[in-house]
């Protein structure tokens, strides 16, 4: 299966380097994309959708979209414009966005938003990636475009909601998640319409696939089919 890893905010392709070897080794094709930067011009989220439409359309076969935080809305917008090409959409500690979603506001600067450092973060998002992987990691990090994240998506074919979706969640299950979005309005509405959703705890912070990529890769591996 070839598999789409799409990152979050401020990461690259190089944050999914602990997971693509699992990956290989359950006989997937990995593509790790880093989506495109500042210098390209003044984008907004759905120019990010297009890159990964780009990927999408360059391969064969159909394709599982894994979306990391802010990345889950690039790759559901995907699904939306390709769904028939999209055998799975796979979401890392996020959950869908609904029609004119944005990701979330951060201060730009220089019309980019810089990476606010580990500390910006809750500490239950960020509690269990030790001070050597904060430090290797923040010198990965790139800007972000600075209306990305808070311009809205795109979303239009009603078809998105026949593709199956796993959410590999870091502290919610399938029994407290739709509780949690019982009180955010569309977002509950958009995930509801789903034909077929898995949820997975993982038991992490935000960001699994620095704090414990070997279990990590196990729970992605399982849910790429």
């Amino acid at each position: 299966m070839d598999v789409i890893l799409v990152p979050g905010l401020w990461l690259t392709a190089s944050s999914w380097d602990d997971i693509v070897p699992a990956l290989e080794a359950a006989g997937h094709r990995p593509h790790a994309l880093s989506m495109p930067g500042p210098a390209v011009g003044d984008l907004v989220i759905d120019d990010w959708v297009d890159a990964v439409v780009t990927e999408i359309d360059r391969l064969d076969q159909r394709v599982v979209l894994v979306g990391h935080s802010g990345g889950g809305n690039v790759v559901w917008g995907a699904a939306d414009r390709r769904p028939d090409r999209v055998a799975r959409v796979v979401l890392v500690d996020t959950i869908v966005p609904h029609p004119g979603a944005m990701i979330s506001e951060f201060p730009v600067e220089d019309g980019v938003v810089h990476f606010p450092g580990w500390e910006f973060f809750d500490a239950d998002d960020t509690a269990d990636i030790d001070e050597e992987t904060r430090t290797r990691t923040a010198t990965q990090v790139v800007d972000v475009p600075g209306r990305v994240p808070t311009s809205p998506i795109t979303l239009g074919d009603e078809r998105r909601f026949e593709v199956p979706v796993t959410v590999l969640s870091g502290q919610l299950d399938a029994e407290s998640l739709p509780r949690v979005l019982a009180d955010w309005g569309d977002y509950a509405d958009e995930f509801g319409k789903i034909r077929d959703v898995e949820v997975v705890r993982l038991g992490s912070g935000h960001w699994p696939q620095f704090s414990q990529p070997e279990k990590f890769a196990e729970k992605l591996v399982a849910a790429v089919r």
